[in-house]
């Protein structure tokens, strides 16, 4: 296996080593931090990667991925504030535990279930992705077409208050990225005139601007507000009563949390809730949920961990997130000149299973850091807000301009940033807009190829198999819930 050869060589450079270090301890401090996520620090990150070859750049943000998920247990466990939103479900359980005493318990108990739940998601990658990469060869623009509506669909599903606001905001992104020349037809498109707009909006400041403006300005309402911190002496690794009590909870997590990760657009937040409502199911103490259960922590935790791996699952051999941060780590490759897809794993194996190793790295790194660095963790929670948020902002200008020196580019985080802010009120979330821009191309063009295809005809797709089975998944995931409620009507009134 040629591939894995050159990997193990690139990991053993201390260069990149350093790197994925450096990546898994900014990311447990970003999970750490309240208000930050995972998601906003490799967008902020992204510019910067630009300047690092690609193996080095994908590694370091694969690695923040991976610890900022785990990162976010340490505040949800220690202040009852979930530093990322997939943390929120452990702060369930993993707050009453720590207010009984048992801080070192509940978070030894979060690292390790995340570090099982990681490294199993990054086995179904190593092994699932190149499987799916070798299907898509029979892929056309009709069947890359269709995925990608088949993508834009789950956004029904994904972090938002309702399912038509997520289609909304897929909407908003779509047209978001058809901004610019039209390549088959050379028309402008919303340019107004301007020729910075010509070549179309980068993907990249939007993303900045979503993720960090947006929560920098939801963050200057919370200035002067105080949190109580729960100290915590020593963690503890999980006495062997724990981990039989847990283990199957992991387990199932664990198929949960890739299953969900590897849907596309769902991503970590939902799988760590399903975890935890399944834990909660499966329980033989079900009403000991919400008092400080260690099913309510490693349920959650092995599951949005495990999501992180099969995220990239559709991300590496489609082209197709899986996830809001993925959808970030597709920017990297793309910026890198690299395109997603089959032909990503037979021209790139070295870099491919560079991913999967440094994910794997990253899992246990972060496993050492919670267990001996939590205590140390903990306290940058004490970092004031007025100090924090402005910093924040000065890395989004430094990385919106880095990237082409352009101040169009900083206009447009700005405005992005604004924008988020307004629709987040009203209860639009980022995630979908960044899944509707970075799968705008993708649709558009896949499907200004296939009519080309066709002659025009859209009953060419009739003859596509595969394209017309994402149609039918696309609708039933639109319309699964109100079949739903509908059927259960039905039940209740025979």
């Amino acid at each position: 296996m040629p591939g894995l050869e050159v990997a193990l060589q690139v990991i053993t450079d201390p260069y990149i080593l350093g790197l994925i270090f450096i990546g898994t301890i900014g990311g447990v401090l970003v999970g750490a931090l309240p208000g930050l996520s995972s998601s906003m620090a490799t967008a902020l990150l992204l510019p910067f990667s630009l300047y690092l070859d690609p193996i080095p750049a994908i590694a370091l943000l694969a690695s923040l991925y991976c610890a900022g998920t785990f990162g976010g247990s340490i505040t949800a466990i220690l202040i009852n504030a979930p530093g990322a939103p997939p943390a929120a479900a452990t702060a369930f359980d993993g707050y009453p535990m720590a207010q009984r005493g048992e801080a070192g318990r509940a978070l030894g108990l979060a690292a390790v279930s995340s570090v099982i739940g990681g490294t199993f998601s990054v086995l179904v990658l190593l092994i699932a992705a190149p499987m799916l990469a070798r299907v898509a060869y029979s892929f056309g623009p009709a069947e890359y077409f269709a995925l990608a509506v088949f993508g834009l669909s789950m956004l029904s599903s994904i972090s938002g208050k309702g399912a038509v606001k997520n289609l909304i905001g897929g909407c908003f992104g779509l047209l978001i990225a058809t901004v610019g020349v039209d390549l088959t037809t050379g028309v402008e498109r919303f340019t107004f005139g301007m020729p910075e707009l010509y070549e179309g909006i980068h993907f990249i400041p939007v993303l900045i601007g979503l993720f960090a403006i947006t929560e920098l300005l939801s963050q200057a309402a919370k200035l002067r507000q105080e949190v109580v911190a729960i100290g915590v002496s020593a963690l503890k690794l999980p006495s062997w009563a724990d981990f039989n009590k847990v283990k199957y909870t992991i387990m199932r997590s664990c198929g949960i949390g890739t299953f969900i990760g590897i849907l596309p657009a769902e991503g970590s937040t939902m799988a760590a809730m399903i975890g935890y409502n399944e834990s909660k199911r499966w329980s033989k103490n079900p009403e000991q949920f919400g008092e400080g259960a260690v099913e309510g922590i490693a349920g959650p935790e092995a599951a949005n961990n495990a999501a992180t791996g099969g995220s990239l699952v559709p991300t590496l051999a489609l082209g197709i997130p899986g996830s809001a941060t993925a959808a970030v780590i597709l920017g990297g490759l793309q910026v890198q000149g690299l395109r997603p897809g089959p032909y990503l794993f037979e021209q790139q194996p070295a870099l491919l299973y560079g991913i999967f190793f440094s994910m794997l790295l990253a899992n246990f790194l972060f496993l050492g850091f919670g267990l001996v660095g939590a205590k140390v963790f903990s306290r940058i929670t004490q970092v004031p807000r007025a100090l924090l948020w402005p910093t924040v902002f000065a890395l989004c200008f430094v990385g919106a301009y880095g990237l082409e020196q352009s101040m169009k580019d900083v206009w447009v985080m700005l405005a992005a940033g604004l924008v988020g802010f307004i629709l987040k009120r009203y209860g639009f979330a980022p995630a979908p807009i960044i899944m509707g821009l970075v799968l705008g191309k993708l649709t558009e063009n896949s499907l200004a190829q296939a009519m080309i295809i066709f002659d025009q005809q859209w009953t060419g797709f009739l003859g596509r198999p595969i394209a017309m089975s994402f149609f039918a998944l696309a609708l039933l995931s639109v319309f699964a819930a109100p079949i739903k409620r509908l059927v259960m009507q039905r039940v209740r009134l025979t």
